[in-house]
């Protein structure tokens, strides 16, 4: 992995842990918090290499139409929405069901670096 990526995968889990309970993001807000906002693909491959990492909540990131796209990253069949819906987050055809509710935009939460 070339040494700037690394850095990008670091600055992608730091967005990722803010992430709060009960909320997701999607892997081209996250980018465009980054000031890259054409590398949501960047930020995926980021989510799948983050499933080592504990304290990474890679299952609250999504597509920007809030499927699941990442879920056969995950151990377990259902695992990903297994976890937003402990999370009270409702999934049906591997869909978070109103998005808008429970969508969080780095972009607007965070203060810009």
């Amino acid at each position: 992995m070339k040494p700037e990526n690394k850095n990008f995968f670091q600055k992608v889990y730091e967005v990722a842990q803010l992430i709060p309970y009960g909320r997701v993001t999607s892997y081209g807000a996250i980018a465009k918090y980054l000031g890259a906002a054409r590398s949501a693909r960047m930020v995926g491959w980021a989510m799948n290499g983050s499933h080592s990492m504990e304290d990474v909540p890679a299952h609250r990131v999504v597509n920007k139409a809030g499927l699941l796209t990442g879920k056969h990253h995950f151990d377990g069949t259902n695992l990903m929405q297994q976890l937003l819906e402990s999370e009270g987050i409702e999934v049906i055809d591997h869909q978070i069901q109103n998005l808008e509710k429970h969508f969080w935009d780095p972009f607007k939460e965070l203060p810009a670096d």
